[in-house]
């Protein structure tokens, strides 16, 4: 029961600095982060720990499906050079540059170790950052490549942490890295596989609560099938998530879409407020076991390989930038479509997004421990700490830092989207109009004909303006008549007049047109 007590006052404090880092207006890992750490200090706080081969697929893999699952081919294969430097070269400079930094620092410390901790530190989580930039509008093509970056340096830096950790535990190279190149392959294959398998027997789910457990399960079962088989867990579930967004769309049911990416947003949600949780329950019986040297030693290694990890990041991003800037002066850019060009002010923000997160601290915590009897992890405590120091110190000094660089660098706003989603609304209505064509003529075609008509308009109204304007006084007055029905309801519900069944249909219906009149200000 404590246990339990503690995981839901811990949620509890999480929620509320997630609150108040949307009002400080901050990435709300900062703040969780900060949590994580005051916790390691906190008194009579019980010790919470989960086995190291369950945290990776208990954290990682959900958050990776949702971020894969929101990935855009189109925009990866037109930025896949700077992504593919991201996701390999920077992980590699990274994982070596830490490895040789850390051994400089503890001579004692095992070259295996060492570059376990450089591979567990290498890969930025992005959703600190995008978190930022997606409310200031930069540059598309930024945001396209941190995302994509995210996705694939984890996969690549697992693949060395797991190489790293197998040759500490087996003390064979070559049954650590059996065959990375087939591996990567056949785990591909693997995933886009399995989506098409899970999309043909999730096809006719329409219970919105068997849907969205089907969806978890599954997201684990691909995860530990991969492991089982000796594969990548994060190549094969990143090319699953891919697969079945493609997928999804015409398969699935709205009133089955909207609840379950509700129901997503609030598991990723809790999962990185638990993993910061766990981290900071780990730490307490590591600061408890050091006394004032070690601490000072630990806080210098920690300290050493974090602005290691920010300066690599940012030699190796400004280094590529200068180039291609380079290239397209002397030789001209050939887009395959038309976009933003790179520019200095877009590789410093992505430089300086280089924010750590809940793969590497996920992959300390999966680091054996001893506790099932097997060996401990040499240095695990020392890698533990190190690794929450990076991600600690590149939230508050890059995450605090990064909307006051943006408003420096006075990047205007991208419109990028705004302009394919007029696009998409165009073709959208035009096709809706067509198919009206082939329905016989009523008073329903009509009526749904002039909803069309007006929408097109409101579209293509070049008094962009007045249309604004236009379609923010109609949605004001679509709330308000809302907002009276709701009222109505109620008042009918008080009476007596309608039981609970009734109210909750009708209340339903207006949840619907609320978010619909709510997408459709947004959109215009």
């Amino acid at each position: 029961m404590a246990t339990f007590e503690l995981i839901l006052s811990m949620l509890l404090v999480g929620a509320i600095l997630a609150a108040a880092a949307r009002k400080l207006k901050v990435p709300y890992p900062v703040l969780l982060a900060g949590f994580g750490a005051a916790l390691a200090f906190a008194p009579n706080i019980p010790d919470l720990t989960i086995p190291p081969d369950l945290v990776l697929a208990l954290f990682v893999a959900p958050v990776l499906m949702d971020a894969a699952y929101d990935a855009s081919l189109r925009d990866l294969r037109d930025n896949w050079r700077p992504v593919a430097g991201l996701a390999i070269i920077a992980v590699i400079l990274t994982t070596a540059c830490v490895a040789v930094v850390a051994r400089w620092l503890v001579p004692d410390l095992p070259w295996p170790v060492a570059v376990a901790l450089g591979a567990l530190v290498a890969p930025p989580d992005a959703s600190a950052a995008t978190a930022v930039l997606s409310e200031l509008r930069p540059p598309h093509r930024v945001l396209v490549i941190l995302e994509g970056e995210s996705l694939f340096n984890d996969a690549s830096a697992l693949l060395i942490y797991r190489a790293a950790v197998g040759v500490v535990t087996t003390g064979k190279l070559y049954s650590a890295i059996p065959s990375l190149a087939l591996a990567t392959i056949a785990s591909a294959l693997l995933g886009l596989g399995l989506a098409r398998l899970v999309m043909v027997v999730t096809e006719r789910r329409r219970h919105v609560a068997t849907a969205i457990l089907m969806q978890f399960l599954s997201v684990f079962l691909v995860w530990i099938l991969a492991e089982r088989l000796g594969l990548s867990g994060i190549i094969t579930l990143v090319c699953y998530a891919i697969m079945v967004a493609r997928i999804a769309p015409f398969q699935t049911q709205a009133q089955l879409r909207i609840p379950s990416y509700a129901v997503w947003e609030v598991a990723v949600f809790v999962l990185n407020l638990m993993v910061f949780i766990l981290v900071g329950l780990q730490l307490k019986p590591l600061l408890q076991r050091l006394n004032r040297t070690e601490m000072i030693n630990y806080l210098i290694v920690g300290g050493a390989v974090c602005a290691t990890a920010i300066l690599v990041r940012m030699a190796w991003v400004m280094s590529y930038n200068t180039v291609v800037r380079w290239k397209n002066r002397r030789f001209g850019a050939r887009l395959p479509r038309p976009m933003m060009l790179p520019t200095f002010q877009g590789g410093l923000i992505i430089s300086w997004c280089g924010m750590r997160g809940i793969v590497t601290l996920a992959a300390a915590l999966a680091l054996p421990n001893g506790a099932d009897g097997t060996a401990a992890f040499p240095f695990r405590d020392l890698v533990l700490f190190s690794a929450f120091c990076v991600v600690l110190g590149t939230l508050i000094i890059q995450g605090l830092t990064l909307r006051p660089l943006l408003f420096a660098l006075a990047i205007k706003q991208d419109k990028t989207v705004d302009r394919e989603a007029k696009l998409a609304h165009v073709a959208a209505a035009e096709a809706a109009l067509r198919a009206l064509d082939d329905q016989p003529a009523s008073a329903a075609t009509a009526v749904v004909r002039r909803e069309y008509e007006a929408r097109l308009r409101r579209i293509n109204s070049e008094e962009a303006s007045s249309q604004r304007e236009s379609s923010s006084e109609l949605a004001s007055v679509q709330h308000h008549a809302i907002l009276a029905e709701r009222r109505a309801l109620s008042e009918l519900r008080a009476r007596g007049e309608i039981g609970d069944d009734a109210f909750h249909r009708i209340e339903e219906e207006l949840d619907w047109a609320e978010v619909h009149v709510a997408r459709q200000s947004n959109a215009e």
